[in-house]
């Protein structure tokens, strides 16, 4: 098993084409093809980190955050995000980042919030733009069920629940093609008109290269006509933030301590407390301001987040308590998370879950 076997296996479960446009995902230091010995799965790629996994003979770190999140003008250990790379470069060990690509799945960051709140009716509460894609193509009638069945093999023609979904209207295609062509049907340097079919479909974003692929190795013509357009579709699967319910309402200090013991945080921080319980709750890993205006717009009766400025706690405007948990503590679940998904799929393998702490922030 080489690193791209296993980057094959998360990007599964959360594809890097859904990652945010800010973010740095993907292998961001050795060799795809590399063999694996092991797999470490941390939050944050340290040194302890890199030292950890050599010592437990791992050389392909997991890692939530990326450890290179802006471009690197020099390699000369001065900081620790160049010291890291450095060692693991040293060592021939691969740094995966998966970070965002997660944020966004169903199954993601969210979800493990959610869960560990003891949370149902989960749903995404920021969907994202832009992650349906339809093609419409143009082919011989007398193929056109050839390549319907090809993508849809291909992953196309899935809606919600549904597979197989396609639009197909009947009609005259004409082409000539000049000296240097070579058509399947018809002959150069003569009008031909041939019974076609328009098929269109849809298809979620990050199939795009094995569609088109589909359709070009399955499509008879030398030259394939094809239209691709992004949709403005609500895709109610990807997305940042999730929304779910407590299975019995909850007065509003009873529940932030709740929240204190499952998510394990020292601190909670929050806006001022409402004189109504608590049962739809919005949560985002990681830094959240930005959802305040989405979480209180789905009615939700409290936000749990973290990295709140002063400012951001005004936003509440008395219809909604935001709690701040921490930064670490609102994401440090993930890694068992990912550990568990990688055993599941890679059985009979080292997958070990890093012993480090990487929380920056410390109280007294």
């Amino acid at each position: 098993m080489n690193v791209q076997d296993v980057i094959n296996q998360l990007h599964d479960l959360a594809p890097l084409a859904y990652a945010e446009d800010f973010d740095n995902v993907g292998l961001l230091v050795g060799n795809k093809n590399q063999s694996v010995s092991g797999i470490l799965v941390t939050l944050d790629t340290l040194e302890a980190v890199v030292d950890e996994a050599i010592d437990n003979n791992c050389n392909l770190i997991v890692s939530f955050h990326p450890i290179i999140f802006k471009g690197l003008k020099k390699l000369t250990g001065k900081t620790y995000v160049e010291r890291v790379v450095i060692k693991a470069i040293q060592h021939n060990i691969a740094i995966f980042s998966i970070h965002t690509a997660l944020d966004n799945a169903l199954q993601g960051v969210n979800s493990i919030i959610c869960d560990q709140l003891g949370l149902k009716n989960k749903q995404i509460l920021i969907p994202q733009s832009g992650t349906i894609k339809k093609l419409q193509t143009y082919v011989p009638k007398s193929s056109a069920e050839i390549l319907r069945s090809a993508l849809f093999k291909a992953g196309a023609g899935s809606i919600g629940n549904y597979e197989s979904c396609s639009f197909n209207v009947d009609g005259e295609g004409t082409y000539k093609g000049n000296e240097d062509s070579n058509p399947v049907i018809g002959e150069k340097g003569k009008l031909h008109s041939e019974s076609e079919t328009a098929i269109s479909v849809t298809y979620k974003k990050h199939l795009e290269s094995n569609v088109l692929k589909t359709l070009f190795k399955t499509h008879p013509y030398e030259e394939v006509a094809y239209e691709i357009t992004t949709l403005d579709n609500t895709n109610q699967n990807i997305g940042m933030g999730m929304l779910g319910e407590l299975e019995s309402e909850m007065d509003a200090t009873a529940c932030l301590h709740y929240i204190k013991q499952k998510m394990n945080t020292e601190c909670v921080r929050h806006s001022k407390l409402l004189d109504k319980p608590i049962k739809k709750i919005a949560v985002l890993g990681g830094s959240g301001s930005f959802a305040i205006g989405a979480a209180k717009a789905s009615g939700a009766d409290l936000l749990v987040t973290a990295d709140l400025k002063y400012h951001d706690f005004f936003s509440a405007e008395h219809t909604i308590v935001i709690a701040d948990i921490g930064h670490y503590e609102s994401e440090q679940f993930t890694k068992s998370f990912l550990v568990d998904y990688l055993s599941k799929k890679i059985t009979n393998f080292a997958i070990i879950l890093s012993k480090t702490n990487t929380n920056p922030v410390k109280y007294l």
